[in-house]
């Protein structure tokens, strides 16, 4: 219905006709015959009024096929019926049917061309289908034909052969997945055999092939297999790449890198390598710093293996603590080893693997290769730091582990030995300066090196008084590099060393340890010198070099064949490696004959067991300060102390004499007094022989210091026999000019290490101190000199002189006699002392003069006690000292004769006028107020008068003023 009213509510040309073919045959109404539709067509109609009729139709009427109209109906009917209205609603009713009717008609009559063209095609297609019933007949009848003909025979053939092919490759498939399968059993071999290459190639095919055979469903657990295989075989080769660590193989770390390479994991690698380094230095330090502590702890139940290594270091004992550093060192040198052998390695493999550029994906190859060398390389170089500074760690916490201010000496500088050759390794290693090792060595040094110098300090205060300054027999060509503590400056230096040991070591030096211990060896292989295999032949027999030296003694100074070559030498290159010893020209050995007190000696160097050991002490002392420069100001500064020590101590013992300082003559120079007060209050510590029990200095500064020395009672300085103890002190006195001379020996090297900000040090401490030792003489052997002589019974003698004579004498005076035959006694005594010690020509020359001066000035003394003197007698005194000079010349080579100007002058001053004596008076200030004034009162009365001598007393007390 509701098609029927869609159709009946279109607007178009469509006739009645057409429109009937739109209807579906379920419609639930009743077409009209051609009879009514005739009827229908011939009532008159209002188009308008047929529309508003169908309008008039409920809509429900139009909702579905299935409305039932007549219940619809019937339910409308109102509970009572009325007959009218009843019959109103039917007419209404069929006016609607009838509308509607018309309506149909219209259509179907609208639409019965369309009908009938549709209906002939409907023929047609129903006469074609017939035809191609027919057609599929006669095929299907042909098919069967060619079914039994050809098909089952021929084609059955060819789909046995196809059937063929695949079940061979069936065949293939499964023998291929078969022996996938069997892999397992041969990259297990491959493992065992360190293949890892193969064993990672073998497997990535294998991975490939299975990917093929994906399908199948046991690949599936095959390919699982293979992944935990690689995975096996990846941490193999992790573990086989942690063993490069400590022994570095050649083929073994090429075979590891090719399998990293075919999995794709050069960078990886990389990474993997420097974590094993940090562990490898981490596991061997701790492992052998353990067994040591275990060995040493014996079978105590302590878990040493729980300890952190720091912790574990403060276990070490002292006696196993050098093995223990040196297989430390060791065991870190076969680490770095490796891990530069690792560098040569990819040095040389990566600048000779060059890949061919053909297409695109070589290009991408090759930046890839690139990329993955410069990593490496990067790596690697950074690598270098981080593993020296893990090393200094390591060693650095070893160190301060234990106080090593206990230790021996020689095991001290063994240990600074072994850092050194550690640094210097480090150096080599990465170009680093080891400010960590220096900085812990430095401490360790500095805490010894203050109780080692304490003690060395006391022990020669002890020597210093115990020492009786006797001469301790050397050969004649001594030199302090003959001994043992002097051999670290270098065999190429030392005499004893062969030309060819001494190229082997140059070369030795140019090649690097790491280029040196390549191939084996460790730079850290223990080996303690021992001092019986080299004795040092430095000391001769029972003073003399042998029997033969001592009778031809003489004949040294004649003739230079028997001088070793070192003592011939004028000029001596430090940086030739010549040993430089004082050079001794033939001259000087000639002029030696005649003037050394010595010629039943040997020229060899005067120095006493103190001295000795003095030299000893500096020679460990530098050998510190070389291992270990940043402590060689503390060393030097320490040096210095002994020096400065042993300069006090002689000058204490047989220089200092208040008697003699007041003379004014100038024996101690302003630089020697301000050396020995500089001295006397910055090392001696006066408080210990003046009040024990005084604190006005800290604890600290009496620390530093060390209580003067006393001289000991063994040693005789009153007797004249001895000449007050002559030899004994010169062999003092030459002794530190020995030692001074030893110091300047050793300048230059002490300059060479010694900080730039602390070289002004070393500069004042040369000029001020070192240079001053030579300046004891005078006032040690002024001493000597004073007292060898009797001055006073010259002064007597002169006293009972008569000088007021009227004459002119032709004989002099007894004093003279008696001064000369002083002197003459004194000589004798001189030669006596020089058998015993060899006496140098710089102090018999300085005795000598001494003694001169000493008899001239009691010369001039005697002449200013003179009450009355005529011009007879003073030329009576110039007579007297003319045969004086004239017999002391035969006894002395000393030209000129000291103070003799000091006399003449005296002498002369006599015959001034009152003017030239007034002026001479202030010239000469060099003679006393009693000198001077003794020489005016004798001028009275003969050309000088009262009031010139008022005035000439006046100018002398002018000239004394300021001495006061």
């Amino acid at each position: 219905m509701q098609k029927i009213k869609f159709l009946m509510g279109r607007q178009g040309p469509k006739s009645p006709q057409e429109n009937i073919h739109d209807l579906s045959p379920t419609e639930n109404f009743r077409i009209p015959s051609k009879e009514e539709l005739r009827e229908l067509r011939e009532q008159p109609s209002d188009p308008q009024a047929e529309q508003e009729l169908v309008n008039s139709i409920e809509d429900v009427y139009f909702s579905n096929d299935s409305f039932d109209m007549v219940q619809y109906e019937l339910e409308k009917l109102p509970p009572v019926l009325n007959l009218q209205e009843l019959e109103e609603y039917r007419d209404k009713l069929k006016k609607q049917q009838a509308a509607v009717s018309k309506k149909v008609a219209d259509l179907i009559l609208e639409k019965q061309p369309s009908y009938v063209k549709e209906l002939e095609r409907v023929t047609s297609l129903q006469t074609s289908l017939q035809l191609a019933a027919v057609i599929c007949t006669n095929g299907r009848r042909h098919l069967n034909v060619a079914k039994k003909g050809f098909t089952e025979a021929s084609l059955g053939l060819l789909a046995n052969q196809r059937k063929r092919q695949l079940l061979i490759g069936l065949l293939k498939s499964l023998r291929t997945i078969k022996t996938l399968q069997r892999t397992d059993v041969r990259l297990c071999e491959m493992l065992e055999e360190e293949d890892y290459p193969g064993a990672i190639q073998l497997c990535l095919e294998c991975q490939k092939a299975a990917s093929t055979f994906k399908h199948y469903s046991c690949i599936s657990e095959l390919n699982s297999k293979l992944q935990d295989t690689l995975e096996q075989i990846e941490e193999q080769l992790d573990v086989a790449l942690s063993k490069i660590c400590k022994n570095f193989d050649v083929n073994h770390y090429t075979k590891v890198q090719q399998a990293y390479r075919l999995l794709g994991k050069t960078q990886t690698a990389m990474d993997q390598l420097h974590m094993h380094f940090t562990q490898a230095i981490h596991n061997t330090v701790f492992q052998v710093v353990l067994g040591y502590v275990e060995l040493c702890a014996g079978n105590t139940d302590t878990k040493f293996q729980k300890l952190q290594y720091k912790d574990l270091c403060t276990h070490i004992t002292s006696d196993s603590y050098i093995p223990c550093l040196g297989d430390l060192c060791k065991a870190l040198w076969e680490v770095m080893l490796s891990y530069y052998r690792t560098m040569e390695w990819h040095e040389k493999h990566d600048s000779g693997q060059t890949t061919p550029v053909s297409d695109g994906s070589n290009v991408i190859g090759t930046e890839e290769t690139t990329f993955d060398r410069n990593y490496v390389k990067k790596k690697l170089e950074h690598g270098l730091t981080r593993i020296w500074q893990d090393v200094q760690l390591k060693v650095k916490t070893y160190l301060l582990g234990t106080d090593m201010s206990i230790f021996k000496y020689d095991d001290f500088i063994f240990v600074l030995d072994i850092i050194s050759r550690l640094m210097q390794v480090g150096e080599e290693f990465c170009g680093s300066k080891s400010e960590v090792l220096q900085e812990s060595i430095r401490k360790q040094s500095v805490n010894y090196f203050k109780n080692y110098h304490r003690t060395r300090l006391e022990e020669l205060r002890m020597f210093l008084e115990n020492e009786t300054w006797e001469l301790c027999p050397v050969k004649y060509n001594f030199s302090i590099l003959q001994l043992h503590e002097f051999k670290f400056l270098g065999h190429s230096r030392s005499p004893s060393v062969s030309p060819n040991k001494q190229s082997s070591s140059a070369a030795s030096a140019v090649a690097s340890l790491f280029e040196q211990y390549s191939d084996g060896g460790n730079p850290f292989e223990i080996q303690v010198d021992s001092k019986d295999d080299e004795t040092e032949d430095v000391l001769a027999s029972n003073g003399y070099e042998s029997d033969e030296l001592e009778k031809s003694a003489y004949q040294e100074y004649d003739s230079d064949s028997d001088v070793a070559e070192e003592l011939k030498r004028d000029f001596v290159d430090e940086q030739t490696g010549d040993i430089p010893v004082k050079s001794v020209s033939r001259e000087t050995l000639r002029s030696r004959k005649r003037s050394d007190y010595c010629l039943n000696k040997v020229n060899a160097p005067i120095l006493t067991n103190t001295t000795l050991n003095v030299i000893r002490l500096v020679g460990k002392y530098m050998q510190m300060m070389t291992i270990l420069k940043p402590i060689a100001f503390d060393v030097i500064h320490c040096m210095s102390q002994l020096f400065d020590y042993y300069l006090y101590a002689v000058y204490t013992f047989f220089g200092r004499n208040d008697t003699f300082e007041s003379t004014g003559l100038g024996l101690s120079s302003s630089r020697l007094r301000t050396t020995l007060n500089r001295i006397q209050e910055s090392l001696i510590d006066m408080e210990v022989s003046i009040d024990t029990s005084s604190t006005h200095t800290t604890s600290e500064e009496r620390k530093e210091k060390v209580p003067s020395p006393h001289l000991s009672p063994l040693v005789v300085l009153t007797s004249s026999g001895t000449l007050y103890g002559l030899a004994e002190r010169v062999v003092a006195t030459e002794s530190l000019v020995f030692l001074a001379e030893q110091f300047e020996f050793l300048q230059s090297h002490l300059d060479s290490v010694m900080p730039m900000a602390k070289k002004p040090f070393l500069q004042q401490f040369y000029s001020q101190t070192v240079s001053t030792a030579s300046e004891l003489r005078k006032p040690i052997y002024w001493i000597v000199a004073a007292k060898a002589i009797d001055y006073e019974q010259m002064l007597l003698l002169m006293a009972n002189v008569k000088w007021d004579v009227k004459e002119i004498m032709s004989q002099h005076n007894v004093y003279v006699d008696a001064l000369l035959k002083e002197f003459e006694q004194f000589n004798k005594r001189l030669n006596d002392v020089s058998r015993q010690v060899r006496i140098p020509l710089p102090v018999s020359n300085i005795l000598w003069e001494h003694c001169i001066r000493l008899a001239n000035r009691t010369i001039v003394e005697g002449y200013a006690n003179v009450k009355k003197c005529s011009n007879e007698g003073r030329a009576l005194m110039q007579l007297d000292f003319q045969q004086f000079l004239m017999k002391l010349e035969k006894l002395t080579d000393i030209r000129p004769i000291p103070d003799k100007e000091f006399v003449e002058t005296y002498i002369k001053s006599y015959y001034l006028t009152e003017n030239d004596m007034e002026r001479w008076i202030k010239e000469h200030r060099e003679y006393s107020t009693k000198q001077l004034t003794n020489l005016v009162n004798v001028c009275l009365g003969s050309h000088i008068n009262k009031k010139a001598r008022q005035k000439l007393l006046a100018a002398i007390d002018d000239v004394d003023r300021p001495k006061r």
